[in-house]
């Protein structure tokens, strides 16, 4: 990535403000482990603002814009790459969202290193740590929900 300090200032600022650092857990029969990992980072703004996150997408050089049928225009990174490499550049500059910057390069490493249902197990639980410090509401997938899963298919046997 890059930009100048000043623009990363920018960006972080951005993402306190009118962004979000999250990760789902999706449930997904065709994966090993029976869910997707989905992380995301997401900036937001209304429609009528459209050209600020095309400037930011230009300015960042990764990710996608949807528009929502709410009014709102999100500026979504997903791929793990390209976040990992967003939030290292970021992080001395993000003061809000400092807790979620820093756990997701955490679960994001141990996504990486995930072996058995017993590392599956592991990085569920710490993306329950997001429920604590995000404000989600909808939040349904969790690590309780992902061993009930696991167990049921013998996905946690030594």
């Amino acid at each position: 990535m890059q930009v100048s300090k000043e623009e990363k200032a920018y960006i972080a600022g951005f993402l306190d403000g009118d962004g979000s650092i999250h990760v789902r857990l999706k449930p997904n029969s065709t994966y090993r482990f029976k869910f997707q990992i989905a992380p995301a980072v997401v900036f937001y703004q209304s429609k009528k603002e459209k050209k600020y996150l095309r400037s930011l997408n230009s300015l960042i050089g990764m990710g996608y814009i949807r528009e929502r049928n709410d009014g709102i225009i999100e500026y979504i990174i997903g791929d793990m790459k390209s976040i990992k490499i967003l939030i290292k550049n970021l992080l001395p500059y993000i003061k809000l969202k400092h807790k979620q910057a820093e756990l997701i390069l955490k679960v994001l490493e141990l996504k990486e290193n995930v072996k058995d249902g017993k590392d599956f197990l592991k990085l569920a639980r710490k993306i329950d740590e997001f429920q604590k410090i995000n404000y989600s509401k909808k939040r349904i997938q969790n690590s309780i929900e992902v061993e009930k899963v696991l167990e049921k298919k013998g996905l946690l046997a030594p």
